[in-house]
């Protein structure tokens, strides 16, 4: 496409956006990693970093030409089109009058291509090979993302003549990625658990959060960033980044509110961790209605986010399959109850005519959310699974049970994300002092001496 007139507001807008968004990526490391064990903090931070050096490769050498390229019948876009960002110079996207440069536009959806992989790593902390991920994180990248991303974000005459077939034929609503990002990141975390499977000790020994002030941290820079996500791709910055800006606060807000309930009616308590969560929870949930819901709405798909989300966290138990932060009862089940609800909450006059069930419209958008649902969970279950397979049979998937015991920071990177030495060196005598209890932890040689 040629350039007509560059808006240098929207534009602004974007790379703002841009950038928000990919500060959510260190911002979901420091969430799962307040979430592990101590002695895997590092790994689980590692997938997240590793995720976007990745993707960032890939998008620019076919990822974005894969996603935004002219349709093969709506399904894949031409991988050669803006291969290396051939064509992105001196091209524009957007309407007339709100036009922003090619190189803007495919920032920003890099960087949601990049936590879309990094989601995903959640579910199998502590136990999965790092070059294993890396493997699987190139492959999932370019087989699973990039064309959902194709089937949901490319409309026809966007930023190519054909887009794909979940916008433009079955005309399902994702404003901002439920299906391509949070419900296709969410069935493979449940397939690639269940091929790796359980952690040692599941179900069996406590695994808790080690650090829950980085879950809070994680969890506050993750809804800072969400703002660019939601409200950035609007891709201008007028009245529809202003009340999708609105709504995403809406609903993040009532979703912890109820799971703080839910908790609090459940268990007794409310925790930090069902408010972090809760957050999360209702980000994801309004991610693909935020553009046609109004705010109340939006407290509507909050509520039921928290309330579902925090109920669905409990599904591993029963059916066994280790979701080690999970990835599956938020992202998928969010995932889900946003898109569905969209087929419910959508005003009409914000839909383009299209409107809910509960607004009049009819069954008929409620079918077209759940029809673009069950491709991507069909698709990225299956995909995943087969991926999951192959990195298995060439480099094994998983590391072994002494060094999942030891602890995956030390046997995968040599390295630990604490120092928890309890020797000391004394100012006076200039000699190694150990506590008594630290001694008791000593090998049995080692003792003796540190008695002494």
């Amino acid at each position: 496409m040629t350039v007509l007139e560059i808006n240098a507001g929207d534009t602004a807008w974007l790379l703002v956006s841009a950038a928000l968004v990919l500060l959510m990526t260190p911002a979901l490391a420091f969430f799962y990693g307040g979430m592990v064990r101590s002695k895997g903090v590092l790994n689980m931070m590692m997938m997240s970093v590793v995720s976007m050096g990745i993707v960032g490769v890939l998008w620019v050498c076919f990822g974005y030409s894969v996603a935004f390229g002219n349709s093969w019948h709506g399904i894949i876009g031409n991988p050669w089109q803006f291969a290396g960002m051939r064509g992105v110079f001196a091209a524009s996207v957007g309407p007339e009058g709100h036009q922003v440069p090619m190189f803007a536009f495919v920032g920003f959806q890099a960087a949601f291509a990049v936590i879309a992989v990094a989601l995903i790593s959640g579910a199998v902390a502590d136990r999965m090979k790092f070059s294993a991920w890396v493997a699987f994180s190139v492959a999932w990248a370019t087989l699973c993302y990039f064309p959902a991303a194709h089937w949901v974000f490319a409309f026809d005459g966007f930023a190519a003549e054909r887009g794909g077939f979940i916008a433009n034929d079955i005309k399902a609503f994702d404003f901002a990625g439920g299906t391509a990002i949070h419900i296709n990141a969410g069935i493979a975390a449940l397939a690639l658990a269940l091929a790796l499977g359980p952690r040692v000790g599941f179900r069996a020994i406590p695994m808790r959060p080690h650090n829950l002030t980085l879950v809070m941290l994680g969890a506050g820079l993750l809804w800072f960033g969400w703002f660019g996500f939601n409200a950035g791709s609007a891709l201008s910055a007028g009245e529809l980044a202003g009340m999708v800006w609105v709504n995403t606060l809406a609903a993040a807000s009532a979703a912890m509110l109820a799971w703080l309930a839910t908790e609090r009616l459940r268990d007794g308590h409310a925790t930090s961790l069902g408010a972090a969560s809760g957050i999360v929870a209702g980000l994801v949930g309004i991610t693909p209605a935020c553009a046609v819901v109004t705010p109340l709405g939006s407290i509507a798909i909050g509520v039921l986010a928290g309330v579902g989300c925090a109920l669905a966290i409990g599904l591993k138990y029963r059916f066994g399959f280790d979701d080690a932060l999970d990835v599956v009862g938020v992202h998928l089940v969010g995932g889900l109850i946003g898109t569905l609800a969209a087929g419910l909450f959508a005003k009409g006059s914000l839909a383009g005519g299209a409107a809910g069930l509960f607004y009049g419209g009819g069954p008929d958008q409620l079918a077209r959310q759940a029809l673009g649902a069950a491709v991507v969970l069909v698709y990225g279950f299956a995909v995943t699974w087969l991926i999951a397979r192959a990195v298995d049979a060439t480099l094994g998937l998983r590391i072994d049970d002494a060094t999942e015991r030891n602890g995956i920071d030390l046997g995968e990177h040599a390295e630990n994300g604490y120092d928890f030495s309890r020797v000391q060196y004394s100012t006076y005598s200039r000699s190694i002092v150990v506590p008594a209890a630290a001694a008791e932890d000593l090998p049995s040689d080692e003792k003796s001496e540190a008695r002494a």
